[in-house]
């Protein structure tokens, strides 16, 4: 898929998608996409001042988008919680499920529920928020739940003893974890949901090497080295929410998909494609003890 697949789509008109970290980045991207093709899309941001921006930003290209900007920060499980409560007594479907929302080798921090920061936001605030918002999105037809991986994930294993730096702290280790835990959420959840005859789709994407905020906490001489010598080997914003958007949308889609960028090594492209991730992160004995875990430090348990 492509842009000019997506603006050949036909209208989603009438669905309802959520974009978790909406404001900046490839959500806001993923967003405009979604407006694009006239879906009501709530913006789902810790910041609602740069929630706002976004949607106005939105509107500067698509007039008649329609946009709310919802409180969710990530950090805070009560957070989700209020989150997952007010937009359901708002809404009575939830077509789209994008688990966008991301920090990338951060100083060591810690969120407020006490997990390290990457696995807590990246990973286990929308492992709750998507068991949250499972029952409505079982009622809607058609659909879907997006967690965002990485390449980072190739490079990523579940260390149990140390899920939250509870021993020793990484960046680079805690964010391929992050999205590891990620993509095998997805993979677990499908089979679940496939077990108890659901109708939801669990898939994943990655951006390929995308130049976003995510950037942030890259030492500033690497960075300008990467915007000056080797812009050219990566995404933009807009070209790394294709994947996202592919998966989210493309009718050829099936439950357990993992989408991502067609050039070389999935770094960049212009079509997004379904492509494979590591055979570590299909093992079906460590993804059931991640959910286990997973379920017990979120004090949520799902239906099945």
């Amino acid at each position: 898929m492509n842009i000019q697949d997506i603006k050949n789509m036909p209208s989603q008109k009438g669905r309802v998608a959520i974009v978790t970290g909406a404001n900046i980045g490839l959500g806001l991207e993923t967003s405009r996409f979604f407006a694009l093709k006239e879906m009501k899309v709530i913006l789902a941001c810790r910041n609602m001042q740069k929630a706002e921006s976004a949607i106005e930003e939105i509107k500067k290209t698509t007039p008649n988008a329609d946009l709310l900007a919802m409180p969710l920060d990530l950090s805070d499980l009560q957070s989700v919680r209020d989150f997952a409560q007010s937009f359901t007594e708002q809404f009575d479907r939830l077509d789209i499920l994008i688990n966008n929302a991301g920090i990338m080798v951060p100083p060591f921090s810690k969120t407020k529920d006490g997990f390290e920061s990457q696995m807590g936001v990246n990973y286990f605030a929308h492992f709750l928020l998507t068991g949250l918002l499972l029952p409505l999105l079982e009622k809607t037809e058609g659909s879907r739940i997006v967690a965002l991986g990485s390449m980072a994930h190739k490079s990523g294993k579940i260390d149990f003893d140390n899920l939250n730096a509870e021993k020793k702290y990484s960046k680079f280790g805690a964010y391929s974890m992050s999205k590891l835990s990620c993509i095998m959420f997805a993979y677990e959840l499908q089979r679940r949901l496939t077990a108890h005859n659901y109708q939801v789709k669990a898939v994943a994407a990655h951006p390929g090497g995308s130049m976003t905020n995510l950037m942030q906490h890259i030492p500033s001489f690497m960075v300008l080295l990467m915007e000056n010598l080797f812009s050219g080997l990566f995404n933009t914003a807009q070209m790394g929410a294709l994947p996202t958007v592919y998966v989210a949308l493309g009718e050829d889609i099936k439950g357990g998909d993992y989408t991502g960028p067609d050039g070389f090594r999935e770094v960049k492209g212009n079509n997004a494609i379904k492509v494979p991730s590591t055979d570590y992160s299909h093992r079906e004995d460590l993804s059931k003890t991640l959910w286990e875990v997973s379920e017990r430090l979120t004090h949520f348990n799902y239906s099945f």
